[in-house]
């Protein structure tokens, strides 16, 4: 039985972090499972040049939103072990508008950042999976803001869900 079958309170994220909390219904995990079968279904079929695709100046490409989603899984996981291990330490934010452009995502081929993906995605499931129910009710701060490894674990699939919304909504349809 997962251990992160009850949402968390409002108290254990940044509101900022609600628009992701409240797009998880049911075991985040699950849904860590099930995302990376939803993302190739949403890009089955799309060539490299597509994949280069902004739908506005200034947007970013589909490659950089799929590295954005690496970057920010990796390091909210980082944020997860550090604070389930029993960790203090304040964590420091993270700037996606630096990282993105510094990440070379566009010269990257999409079978490279795929094969990233599904590592990474194995590597966080394990992760999650390995705490104890002690260490899912831990609250550390990250960003200046308190976060627990539950908040954590609803964060990391509402944020990829958040952008493979973004990719059906705003990206494919200016492909078409």
């Amino acid at each position: 039985m997962s251990l992160f079958l009850a949402s968390p309170a409002a108290t254990e994220y940044a509101p900022f972090y609600h628009t992701y909390v409240k797009l998880i219904a049911g075991d985040p995990l699950e849904a860590l499972r099930r995302q990376p079968r939803e993302l190739r279904q949403l890009l089955a079929g799309l060539t490299e040049e597509q994949t280069l695709f902004r739908y506005a100046p200034g947007k970013w490409s589909i490659k950089e939103n799929l590295v954005h989603m690496l970057d920010t899984e990796r390091i909210f996981a980082y944020r997860a072990l550090r604070i389930g291990r029993g960790d203090t330490t304040a964590l420091p934010g993270f700037e996606q508008d630096d990282y993105v452009p510094a990440s070379g995502a566009d010269a990257r081929p999409l079978a490279d950042i795929l094969h990233e993906y599904d590592t990474l995605r194995a590597a966080t499931l394990s992760l999650l999976e390995s705490f104890t129910a002690e260490a899912v009710g831990r609250l550390g701060t990250a960003s200046g803001q308190p976060v627990s490894v539950r908040a954590l674990a609803y964060i990391l699939p509402g944020h990829e869900a958040h952008h493979l919304n973004l990719l059906r909504e705003r990206y494919l349809p200016g492909l078409q």
